[in-house]
Formats: C-alpha cells, sequence, structure tokens
C-alpha cells in the first residue's frame, strides 16, 4: 500500500478460473463487482532444468521439490502466466474486497491458494464457493463466505507432489531399458495395466463350441394366443451347458452338465421334431424397476460414452462449456445427492410434462456407493431452482452441447419419476423326444403395465459375455399349467463362448472408480495421456494395448509391484482423503511414501536398489514354441532362431494393425512363413562378387549386398601387432562395411525383380550433371515419392520410373519453373473451424508430414492422438492453439561451435 492512504471505490474484485464463467457470473452479479479469470493455474512446479543455478544442486534439483526439508515445492508463475499475474495485481489496486471464486474442489481450492500467495492482497479476502452458476446460486455464495480450506489445498498439493515424484523416478526407467519418450504415472500406470491385463486374458483365452435347440411352439388351443419360441435347458434332469458353463481355456466347468454337439443337438432336433409338448409351470413375478441416480462425474463420462458415442475427454470439454453458461452444475463430483430445490424441480417438470402419476408420493433420495467420495458437491444437474427443457436451450447451444444437456436433463427429471412396473412370466415346457429322452424348454418375457420413469430415461449397459445365455423372448401367449403345444420348428443352435471383452472408456471408468483408483475428475486426462503416449489405441469404441505396453507393464509389474497394485494405489486415494479431511499431515504422509523406513519401503529405496534390469526380458513375449515376440526401437518384430551357421535368427515384421490377441501361434507361423528366411537371392555383381537379395523390411521391400564375414584366414593374414609386454593382440575385426540398399519401386515385388533392377536401385542417387552456377543435381527416391535435389532444393517428378530416365535438361526446365510447396499443389484443408479469436486468422486442420495439425497460419499445433478430426470441435482447435501461443516457441538446441583449428 502506497504511503497515502487510497480511497475507497466499493470495487469488489472476482477471480475465476475462466472467461467464459467468468462473463456469465459478470452478468448476474451486477455493479460494483468486476469478475476476470486466471485461466487455470497461475504456477506450478518448473522442470527441474528450469531452476536457478544455485537450487540445481540442492535437495530441490532433482524434482523442484526440497525432499530433505518437508517436501516444500518450489513454485513458480508459469511462463504464460505472467501477464495475467500483471494484469490481476493491476486490478487489485483499485479493489476493496477480493473474492476468490474458483471451483469448489480440491484443485479450485488450490488455485485459490495460489492466487492469494502470489498477489498478496492487503484487502479483505473471501473464499466464495458455489456448485452452479445461476443468481440464486451466486446469491447464496455471496452469504456463505468463507476462508481458504488449508487442508483441501495441501490434499491437492501432495497430489501434485507425488505425481512429480511417482513420474520423475519411473520414467526414465523405462527410457533405459524400453524407449525414450514414455512415461509413468500413478494412475495412467494401473489404467494401462488393466487394458493390458485383459488382452493378456483375450491372448491366453481358449473357445468351446456348444449347441442348444430354439423350438417354435403353438398352443393347440388358437384363443390361448400365437407361436413363440423357447430355448432347451435340461435333458433327462441334467442342465444343458451354455457359455458359462466353460472356463477361459474352454474346458466345461459345470459338473453333471450336459455338453451338446453339433451331432448330439442335431439328433435331438430331428427326435422332438414330432413330439408332443405341454406346459409344465408358469410363473408370474411382479416386475418392478427403480430409475437410475444422477449423474456424477463417473456415471456421465460412461452414458455419455454409450448413448452418444462420446470419449471421456469430449463430454468433460462439452461439460464444462456447459457448466460455465450457466446450463448444467459444476461437472466435476461424486455425488449423486440433489439439494431440495433440485428434487422439487425435478418433480415438478416430472409432473407437468408425464403426469402427476409419474411422481412417487415421496422424494427419492440416493447416496454414493463410492467411500472415497471426494466432494460434498451434488449431482450434475441442470442449474438453477427451476430446469429449462432441453427445447428451451436448444437455440442456445451447439449440437453436443444440446445431446450432452438433454441426457443430464432427463437423467435429473426420471430419477424423481415413478418406478416403473409389469410382469415377468416364465414358462417351462416339456417334451419327450422320438427316442425317449425328455427335454425341457424355457421362455420368459416381461410386460411393462406403468412406464413410470421409462417414458423419460433409460440407463445404457455396456456389452456382456455369453449374453445369448440370458436373452429374454418377447411377449408370451396366456398359458397355463398342463397346456398343450405343437413345434412348427426345433432347430439345433451353434454357440462360441466369447473371451473377455476389451474395455471401453466408459467400462474403463467404471472399473477405475470401482477399485476406487484415480478420480472420476480426472479419468479423461489420463485416458487421453496413455492415448497420446502410443500405449492404447481405439478400435471402435474398444481400447486396444499397444506392444509397448505390454513391456511398460512388465517392467512395472516385475520390479516395481506396489506401485501399479491395484489395491495399493486405491490406499494411496485414502491417504489423499485423510489429508483433505485433516485427519493425516501432509509431510508425513510423503515421507512415508517416498523414504518408507529407508530401508525396505518407500519409492527412493525401491529405485536405488532396483538392480539390474534386462531390456530384452522386459520387452519379449512368448507367442509359440519357439517364436518370441521383441519390442525393438523401430517397433514389434517376430524372431526365432535358424540353426544356420550365421546364427542370425530369422524376423518377421508384425502388422501395425494387429491387436495383440489376434498374434496367435498359428498367425505368428503364418507371418514368419510368409515373410519366409526374409529374402530371395538374385545372382552376383559382376564387379564386386557380393551375392544381391531381395527382402521383405518393416518400411517395404528392399535390395541389398551381403557383404561376408572376414574368414579365419583372412583375419591371420593381417598384421600382427604386440601388447607391451610383448605378448601378440588378438586379430582385430576389420570395420564393418556397410551394404549398398535400394527400395523396390511399387511396381515391383520381390518374387520379381531382376538383378539388373537390384543393381540400379542400389546405385541411387543418379547424378544427372549441374547447373549453370555448377550446383549438382542428382534424382533420387523418397518416401515420398521420387525426386530431384540440387543443394536444399529438392523437386517432385512424375513418376519412379522416371528415377532411370530424365535427364538434365529435363531436371532445369522443372527447376526454371516457380516452386510450389512441397513440389506440389497445397491438398485442400481436412476441417475449417472460423476465425481465431486471438490471431483473428482463419483456423483449419490440415494433413502434415507427422499427421493432422491444427493452424492459423501463424501458430500451429498437432491434433492430440486421442481426438479423431470427426471429434474436433471449434472450442477445442481454438484451446489448442492457445495453450501453444502460452508456451511460446520451441527453444532452438545450442549448436557448439567448431573447435578453432590449431
Amino acid at each position: 500500500m502506497p504511503a497515502k492512504a487510497r480511497e475507497k471505490t466499493g470495487k469488489k474484485l472476482v477471480i475465476v478460473e475462466s472467461p467464459a464463467k467468468s462473463k456469465t457470473i459478470a452478468g448476474y452479479l451486477g455493479e460494483g463487482f468486476e469478475v476476470t479469470a486466471s485461466v487455470g493455474h497461475i504456477r506450478d512446479l518448473p522442470q527441474p532444468s528450469e531452476l536457478p543455478a544455485e537450487l540445481k544442486k540442492t535437495s530441490v534439483g532433482k524434482f523442484a521439490v526440497d525432499i530433505e526439508h518437508g517436501f516444500e515445492p518450489y513454485y513458480v508463475v508459469s511462463p504464460g502466466k505472467k501477464k495475467t499475474v500483471a494484469e490481476l495485481k493491476t486490478m487489485l489496486k483499485d479493489a476493496d474486497e477480493l473474492y476468490l471464486a474458483t471451483d469448489d474442489d480440491r484443485e479450485g481450492e488450490a488455485i485459490a491458494w495460489h492466487l492469494l500467495e502470489v498477489l498478496k492482497p492487503k484487502i479483505p479476502v473471501h473464499r466464495m464457493t458455489f456448485s452452479e452458476i445461476t443468481p440464486e446460486s451466486l446469491k447464496r455464495a455471496l452469504s456463505e463466505l468463507r476462508d481458504i480450506d488449508t487442508d483441501l489445498v495441501d490434499a491437492q498439493e501432495t497430489r501434485r507432489i507425488v505425481d512429480r515424484l511417482f513420474g520423475y523416478e519411473l520414467s526414465p526407467v523405462l527410457w533405459r531399458k524400453i524407449k525414450a519418450g514414455l512415461s509413468a504415472g500413478r494412475v495412467q500406470s494401473v489404467a494401462t495395466r488393466l487394458v493390458v491385463e485383459r488382452e493378456r486374458e483375450r491372448m491366453a483365452f481358449r473357445s468351446a463350441s456348444y449347441w442348444d435347440l430354439l423350438a417354435l411352439v403353438e398352443p393347440l388351443e388358437a384363443a390361448k394366443g400365437g407361436s413363440f419360441k423357447a430355448k432347451l435347458v435340461q435333458l433327462d434332469g441334467a442342465r444343458v451347458a451354455s457359455g458359462r458353463d466353460f472356463d477361459d481355456r474352454g474346458v466345461l466347468k459345470t459338473s453333471g452338465a450336459v455338453h451338446l454337439d453339433e451331432a448330439a443337438a442335431t439328433a435331438l432336433a430331428e427326435a422332438l421334431g414330432g413330439a408332443d409338448f405341454a406346459v409344465r409351470s408358469v410363473e408370474n413375478k411382479p416386475y418392478t424397476r427403480r430409475p437410475a441416480a444422477p449423474f456424477t462425474t463417473s456415471t456421465l463420462q460412461q452414458e455419455a460414452a454409450r448413448k452418444l458415442g462420446f470419449s471421456t475427454k469430449t463430454t468433460m470439454q462439452l461439460a464444462q462449456r456447459l457448466y460455465e453458461n450457466g446450463f448444467i452444475t459444476y461437472m466435476r463430483t461424486d455425488s449423486p445427492a440433489l439439494s431440495d430445490q433440485a428434487v422439487g424441480a425435478a418433480r415438478r417438470q416430472a409432473a407437468e410434462l408425464y403426469g402427476p402419476e409419474y411422481v412417487p408420493q415421496a422424494p427419492r433420495v440416493y447416496k454414493g456407493k463410492n467411500k472415497n467420495a471426494q466432494e460434498a458437491h451434488e449431482a450434475i444437474r441442470p442449474a438453477g431452482d427451476s430446469f429449462r427443457t432441453p427445447g428451451q436451450v436448444r437455440s442456445r447451444l451447439s449440437n453436443d452441447e444440446y445431446r450432452l444437456y438433454e441426457l443430464i436433463w432427463k437423467r435429473t427429471v426420471a430419477s424423481q419419476m415413478a418406478d416403473a412396473k409389469g410382469s415377468t412370466s416364465t414358462v417351462r415346457l416339456g417334451a419327450t423326444a422320438a427316442d425317449g429322452r425328455d427335454a425341457v424348454f424355457t421362455a420368459s418375457g416381461t410386460v411393462i403395465t406403468f412406464p413410470g420413469f421409462l417414458a423419460a430415461y433409460e440407463e445404457g449397459k455396456d456389452a456382456a459375455r455369453n449374453e445369448e445365455d440370458d436373452a429374454e423372448g418377447g411377449r408370451l401367449p396366456n398359458l397355463d399349467e398342463g397346456d398343450r403345444l405343437t413345434p412348427q420348428e426345433v432347430t439345433a443352435v451353434g454357440h462360441e463362448t466369447s473371451p473377455p471383452p476389451r474395455y471401453t472408456e466408459a467400462s474403463l471408468v467404471a472399473t477405475l472408480e470401482e477399485r476406487g483408483i484415480g478420480r472420476p475428475s480426472t479419468y479423461a486426462s489420463t485416458i487421453s495421456t496413455i492415448m497420446d503416449r502410443g500405449y492404447i489405441r481405439k478400435r471402435g469404441s474398444a481400447l486396444v494395448p499397444s506392444w509397448i505396453a505390454f513391456s511398460v507393464v512388465k517392467l512395472l509389474e516385475d520390479h516395481f509391484s506396489d506401485y501399479v497394485d491395484y489395491d495399493f494405489t486405491a490406499e494411496l486415494e485414502e491417504g489423499l482423503d485423510r489429508i483433505a479431511n485433516g485427519e493425516a499431515r501432509r509431510v508425513d504422509w510423503l515421507n512415508d511414501f517416498y523414504y518408507g523406513d529407508r530401508k525396505e519401503t518407500g519409492l527412493q529405496t525401491v529405485v536405488n536398489d532396483l538392480g539390474e534390469i534386462d531390456p530384452r526380458v522386459v520387452n519379449s513375449v512368448d507367442i509359440a514354441e519357439g517364436i518370441t515376440l521383441r519390442v525393438g526401437k523401430f517397433g514389434p518384430y517376430l524372431e526365432r532362431a535358424t540353426g544356420d551357421e550365421s546364427g542370425e535368427p530369422q524376423r518377421a515384421n508384425v502388422p501395425e494393425d494387429l491387436a495383440p490377441d489376434e498374434l496367435t501361434p498359428q498367425k505368428a507361423a503364418e507371418l514368419m512363413e510368409s515373410q519366409g528366411p526374409g529374402e530371395r537371392v538374385l545372382g552376383q555383381d559382376p564387379e564386386t562378387g557380393r551375392t544381391i537379395v531381395a527382402r521383405e523390411g518393416r518400411y517395404g521391400a528392399y535390395v541389398t549386398e551381403i557383404i561376408p564375414e572376414p574368414t579365419a584366414e583372412e583375419l591371420a593374414a593381417q598384421p600382427v601387432e604386440y601388447y607391451k609386454n610383448g605378448k601378440p593382440k588378438p586379430p582385430k575385426k576389420p570395420a564393418k562395411i556397410k551394404p549398398r540398399t535400394g527400395s523396390l519401386f511399387k511396381s515391383m515385388s520381390v518374387d520379381t525383380v531382376t538383378l539388373e533392377d537390384a543393381l540400379k536401385l542400389m546405385s541411387l542417387p543418379r547424378v544427372l550433371g549441374t547447373d549453370a552456377e555448377g550446383n549438382e543435381i542428382t534424382v533420387q527416391n523418397g518416401r515420398f515419392g521420387p525426386y530431384l535435389k540440387k543443394g536444399t532444393d529438392s523437386r517432385s517428378i512424375g513418376s519412379e520410373e522416371e528415377i532411370f530416365t530424365i535427364t538434365l535438361e529435363q531436371a532445369l526446365d522443372i527447376y526454371a519453373q516457380p516452386k510450389t510447396r512441397g513440389g506440389r499443389t497445397a491438398a485442400a484443408p481436412l476441417a475449417e473451424f472460423g476465425v481465431d479469436p486471438v490471431s483473428e486468422k482463419k483456423i483449419v486442420v490440415k494433413e502434415g508430414r507427422f499427421g493432422p495439425y491444427i493452424t492459423d497460419g501463424v501458430t500451429n499445433i498437432t491434433v492430440p492422438r486421442s481426438t479423431s478430426i470427426e471429434e474436433l470441435t471449434r472450442e477445442q482447435a481454438i484451446e489448442l492453439l492457445a495453450e501453444k501461443r502460452a508456451k511460446g516457441p520451441a527453444k532452438k538446441p545450442v549448436r557448439r561451435k567448431a573447435a578453432a583449428a590449431k
């Protein structure tokens, strides 16, 4: 404060996280309030390389956390936020009160604390929280101001520090033993392990074949009703085996079950073709179904994936925008509970839209099942003390925003509606086959007499194994015990047991939440991270692990078993919860995690006592007898010993689109055979006498020459060198000569390429001559096709065959023409998103050398691997460009000056 007293302005400064949120709130708070945004966190832990020189050699240097003095973090204002901080300080000078209105969760509490630490206000400070952005909610928030909750801040700081310790200790191990650029994370590694374990189960799975019968029967009394289908369930008093009666090795595990094969089922169907069927029992039960609870973060992600096909990342981005613009309540919550105002709003709307009989007498109360439920928020629901229908907000939302709002609205209203009512009938039919065997069939059906909440909404579900075992029929005739039926058709039906289904984003989120691993609010970023790292990819909606994920998980399981243990990871979350609740101290908890007893436990002890890790073991998976899959620098390949004199194993490439469970022993053998010993001998080079071969390689077919190893006689003929003691040195192997190679043209194949073709290909690049300035011009084949090269100036030419026919004169004519980008006309954009609000230039998505990227002509950012072009929205494109601008231009590597000549 300046020495002179500042005049009171009465202005109240409110800081939230996002600009969109600030605009909405400003419209509700009115005069006297100035609302601005910090745009997320303003400071964070820096990279250790960015620390001041005096700190790099201290206990802060390894993690930007002082691990020897209370795990004190060393925070710095993020480079992209220095301007924001300066603007906030300027605005603070004209304010009389500061309201920190960041989100009401641990991260929001930490953002508020960081703002307080950096801005150092000299005026009254209030913590203001709300779960929805409506006039009513903001009015309540202003009447319930509080101080910053230091326990919540401690919990969030601890999470950030433990993630830094975990990643910075384990990731370098992956770089050294598997591949540079990989990362380990407290939750992402466990999520990857879940996906890999499921794939291992699928790889070990052996299907079983089983058969049953399906009978189309009709009551003899026409008045009873029409025909229906019934399934064979019992034969001579023994249950007929279905899919769930077999284990994952294809072996019948249920004692006493009858396993029908095709021949037995077909014979039984024939024997029952003319049999009399009769009703042996009819069981009618009342059917009641309750509505699902309102959405939590996890259930919203799951249902949006099932019903709308959204990724978790897309769901959270859409929900964030709906919340910031005042359409829904806060979207990060573990609680399915609704406030009294929301319950009243849902009940009123259900009665208005569907009728009073669709609303139960008493409100429904929902409680969370998760024992580690983190926050005391409401469920995700439409904002306000009265709800806007989807039709009322349609014009203000994008198509995807509208679909998500509609889903939230339906789920919320349905949660306060009456049960669906009906009845379920199960009929058991009996018949005696021509060979005397007694067969029992069943059929079941459900009749809904009162839809209740189903009039508004029905919850989706993930696909389950052996669903055909649970299939229910349609509506059944009105049958009584003893009624006779005639078979119109009895058919033998074959089945195969199914492997465990792969995880989808929805089912992975459900499993993580069920196990208490991580927090639902972080699942979207966790799944995006493991996709961006190349650990998993999507095939349709299924998550398929890569072979490199197998290597990562194997290394972590073998050497860091605790840190990818599901229970251990869940216990870490419980520890963070205890800190948030004031039941544990941050420093004590971090000491226990990192140091343990400094003898056997603790992350540091485990890493320091790691011992030797054999990369070959970590990167190998046995596929079949004698065939091993290796994860190499350039991808996975198969290998098996050949037993020939060279000792070189046979190798075969694994197609990138082949899922791990599809690499069966039979498929591995097929790949080895199809790629043969890997080569076809074409003959000898008449000039060198070396053998020329054609081979299939990872990046296509090519020709090369075989450089023979020196013989014992050649080594013995070398001049003898001696040690100082006079003993002769063993003969040195001469330096290896790099063989000439050449990629086959697209019109060539290993089976048809000739020796003459091979010698031409290996002679490339072909020198055409020089231009008027003496610059040499060559022609050669490249990754993107044939081209001319003159210094740094490259020009594409028409076809590969022209490489051997183009003349110097033709090349000079090409260089005389104006150069087009990349030697060809620029391709049309993959997508267009209008004008960027910052640069005011057109945003487009283009295909680049390393994949699609977003650009406004000034800033470029690669489209994340986890986001398809079809999923990308204008808002995401603007956000990605903004993040790239905030980071600033990439630092160029420092070039060392050449040493001065002596």
